[in-house]
């Protein structure tokens, strides 16, 4: 638990830091499904996680923030960064084999185990209101996340082939979230941010390292982009890969001090909605269409943040 941190007053923190988060990831969702769809979405991750680990290390030097000595902060930022590798590049690899829109609702669904998991290993409170928010802004990003055939319940399927992928990144995601805050108790949030970026990125070139020589032919659907694409890491792919990093370090400034100031369970349920950007970006930009459930889903997502938003 806690104990000892102030929480801000009404206008929640972790509300307005999640959701700062939720539109720099949500954004960043479709350069690296796009550059992906070019050159695989292990490049895409290790190109990003170079831009981002760098610019954390540059905010960090000029903040006069020193690299941590603790060993719990070394051995669990460590593992937080683990896992966001892990969580990324599954998350990526979704999106790359798509469909785009269901693959992020999918993932958006680890704001409710987030909220579960602060509650349960946390010590964590909600209040009515707040609960049945969480509970209904869950079930929107679920229902975005699923395709109903046959016109009923008996036909729901989860739909796409990067569905597998999406799972393993909604749990990754939510481990991710609670072990960042667990480290950030022990230290402040940048400092966390500077271990778990750092070993991020140094698991990211490694694996990008195996899988272009050792593992070349098993690792292809990692490394390779679609069949067909122009597959040259030509100025706009590396500019929508730094772009992409650039927008991971805000989301991840606004998540980490969010953590440190505010309620986890609130600050990852609200950069959870990040695939809700995705999905609308998706909608208007690549003319990806939703069923009426899953524009049923959206809206129970906002429902849902605007309930948490109200008073206790």
């Amino acid at each position: 638990m806690k104990g000892a941190r102030r929480y801000p007053p009404p206008m929640p923190l972790g509300l307005l830091t999640g959701l700062a988060a939720a539109v720099s990831w949500g954004t960043l969702d479709l350069l690296s499904a796009l550059a992906g769809r070019r050159v695989g979405s292990l490049t895409v991750t290790t190109g990003m996680q170079l831009v981002g680990a760098s610019l954390v290390w540059i905010i960090a030097l000029v903040a006069g923030t020193a690299f941590p000595t603790d060993p719990f902060v070394l051995v669990g930022g460590t593992l937080v960064g683990l896992a966001g590798a892990g969580a990324y590049l599954s998350y990526f690899t979704g999106l790359r084999i798509g469909p785009i829109s269901v693959v992020s609702g999918i993932i958006g669904a680890y704001g409710g185990l987030t909220v579960v998991l602060a509650v349960v290993v946390r010590g964590e409170t909600l209040t009515a209101t707040q609960a049945v928010g969480a509970l209904v802004a869950t079930l929107g990003v679920v229902l975005v996340g699923i395709s109903f055939d046959g016109g009923g319940l008996r036909g729901a399927k989860l739909a796409g082939p990067g569905v597998a992928f999406a799972f393993v990144a909604f749990i990754l995601f939510a481990l991710m979230t609670i072990g960042s805050d667990i480290v950030i108790d022990h230290t402040d949030w940048l400092s966390a941010l500077l271990v778990s970026r750092t070993a991020n990125v140094i698991l990211s070139v490694l694996v990008l390292a195996v899988a272009a020589t050792a593992l070349r032919g098993r690792a292809g659907p990692l490394l390779d982009g679609e069949p067909g694409a122009d597959r040259r890491l030509d100025a706009r792919v590396v500019a929508a890969i730094a772009l992409a990093g650039i927008l991971d370090v805000l989301g991840l400034l606004a998540f980490a001090y969010g953590l440190q100031y505010a309620e986890t369970w609130l600050v990852g349920l609200a950069s959870s909605f990040g695939p809700v950007v995705t999905i609308v970006v998706a909608v208007v930009v690549l003319g990806e269409r939703l069923k009426a459930v899953q524009w049923l889903g959206l809206s129970a997502v906002l429902g849902g943040v605007v309930l948490i938003a109200l008073p206790g």
